[in-house]
């Protein structure tokens, strides 16, 4: 398992635009994607705009899997861009 805190420099956080994003590349990895405190399957864009996640919050991303380690890199590649895409 992997775990990164990451903040969010998005202006609108996870808004439904950025939270789509971050979905489509979760969902190309096999690896379990989870945000910190609060459980969240990192595929669900329920899951991921349940967070409430604003601008500035730090969000705890965690892998867990096969691929864990890409899964990682690119998940918060797409957090750490600000949703530039």
């Amino acid at each position: 398992m992997l775990q990164q805190t990451i903040v969010i420099t998005n202006r609108d956080g996870l808004d439904a635009k950025s939270a789509a994003m971050l979905v489509q590349v979760a969902c190309r990895y096999r690896s379990q994607i989870e945000q910190g405190s609060k459980i969240i399957n990192g595929k669900s864009m329920m899951g991921v705009l349940s967070l409430g996640v604003g601008a500035h919050d730090q969000v705890t991303l965690m892998t867990n899997g096969a691929d864990e380690k890409e899964a990682m890199q690119a998940v918060s590649a797409v957090l750490t861009s600000g949703f530039k895409g």
